[in-house]
């Protein structure tokens, strides 16, 4: 029978090992939402619209979901993408780092709708053109600095409209609650240091 000292320091190990196992089979999958509005966009707009968006990054399969939900728009939609790097997280513009003018077979001409799409970030197809470009068209090195860019926050999806060409709502990319503690303990772990 194991006395009381030793039963603590065998339950702590037991405890961070089933932690650990569960941290390892959750640690690929990083979540990021956005809230959409005029307000957010830059310059701000009066935009009754709303929408939500949720971004599930594996890194282990090197995919991206995006899932996009939106109503109320003054316009059609004519765009939709994620702008990357801002200067500074959560302000500013910036071109656009994934498909243009929009993501494949996102809904256009409408004022509200839904989009659920999975990209394969090793394609690329995956990225603008001149995002690419600025990294030698290396598709991994895109990669590894769009992750960057989204755990740094200067990420944001925008949503274009007739009535709003420059983009009738957008919202920065943030964490999941609960994704956050996944990536202070190394969930994330940047391949590379920003050049920019």
């Amino acid at each position: 029978m194991m006395s009381g000292s030793l039963r603590k320091p065998a339950l702590a190990g037991v405890v961070l090992v089933v932690a650990g196992a569960c941290m390892n089979a959750n640690a690929a999958l990083i979540t990021y939402t956005a809230v959409l509005s005029g307000l957010a966009e830059s310059p701000p707009n009066a935009s009754p619209g709303t929408g939500f968006c949720t971004v599930d990054i594996d890194r282990d399969a090197h995919t991206m979901r995006i899932r996009v939900d939106f109503s109320g728009l003054l316009g059609p939609t004519t765009a939709c993408h994620i702008h990357a790097p801002t200067a500074v997280a959560g302000t500013g513009t910036v071109g656009v780092a994934t498909p243009t003018p929009s993501f494949p077979a996102f809904p256009h001409g409408v004022t509200s709708g839904s989009y659920d799409h999975t990209l394969d970030m090793t394609l690329a197809s995956s990225y603008n053109a001149p995002f690419l470009a600025a990294r030698g068209g290396s598709t991994a090195l895109a990669e590894s600095d769009f992750w960057l860019y989204l755990h740094e926050g200067r990420a944001y999806l925008n949503l274009h409209s007739s009535v709003f060409p420059g983009g009738e709502i957008r919202g920065f990319l943030v964490p999941a609650p609960g994704a956050a503690g996944l990536l202070a303990l190394g969930g994330l772990v940047a391949t590379r240091r920003r050049r920019a």
